[in-house]
C-alpha cells in the first residue's frame, strides 16, 4: 500500500457498546480492573481496540487501517487519523472520552531510530507490543502503554509501518466525572 493510501485509510472509530473479538486479528491483549472501571486492550497489526466499562456502561475505541468490516450499530464517531485530530465526547452518564491522534511520515533513518526508541520504551515500561514484517519487507510495530488513575485511564498507542515510514500516535483518556 502506498504511503498516502495507508495514511488516508486509518480511522478512529468509537462505539457505545462492546465488539466481538472475531472482528479482529488480535495478537496481544491486556485486561485491567481498577477501582470502578475496567479496560481491555487488544493489539493487532497496525491497530488496536480499547474497551472501557464502568457503572454498567461500555465504550469501545478502535484505531484501524481498514474499517470496512466493522459494524455500524452502536457507532458514535468515525474520524480520519491523517494529520492531527482531537475529539472529545461527554456522556450524560458522567463519562468523558478524549482522544488525540497524530500521523507523520519519516525518512528511513529517522523511522529506524524511532522504531528502536519505541522498543526500548516498551521494554522499560512493560508496554504491550506486537512486531511484524509487512508485505514490502518493512519492520512494523504496534504498541500500547496504559496508565491507571483513580477515576480515569490514559492509553498511549503507537503504530509504526516501516514499508512507508508511517508513525501514528494516539492518546486516549476515559474519565469518570462527578
Amino acid at each position: 500500500m502506498s504511503k498516502s493510501s495507508l495514511l488516508q485509510s486509518y480511522k478512529i472509530v468509537l462505539y457505545r457498546r462492546a465488539l466481538h473479538p472475531e472482528f479482529f486479528n488480535i495478537q496481544e491483549r491486556r485486561h485491567i480492573a481498577h477501582n470502578d472501571y475496567e479496560l481491555e486492550a487488544w493489539l493487532m497489526p497496525g491497530g488496536h481496540v480499547l474497551r472501557f466499562q464502568c457503572n454498567g456502561l461500555c465504550f469501545t475505541e478502535i484505531i484501524t487501517p481498514d474499517d470496512r468490516s466493522l459494524p455500524e450499530r452502536g457507532q458514535i464517531a468515525a474520524l480520519p487519523c491523517a494529520g492531527e485530530r482531537d475529539h472529545e465526547q461527554e456522556f450524560p452518564e458522567k463519562v468523558n472520552y478524549i482522544t488525540t491522534a497524530q500521523t507523520e511520515t519519516l525518512t528511513d533513518h529517522l523511522f529506524d531510530s524511532s522504531y528502536q526508541e519505541m522498543l526500548d520504551f516498551a521494554r522499560e515500561t512493560g508496554a504491550l507490543t506486537h512486531e511484524w514484517i509487512d508485505d514490502d519487507g518493512g519492520r512494523c510495530l504496534s504498541m500500547i502503554d496504559i496508565q491507571r488513575y483513580k477515576r480515569e485511564v490514559h492509553v498511549q498507542s503507537y503504530h509504526l509501518n516501516g514499508g512507508c515510514g508511517l508513525i501514528l500516535r494516539s492518546q486516549t483518556i476515559f474519565e469518570q466525572t462527578d
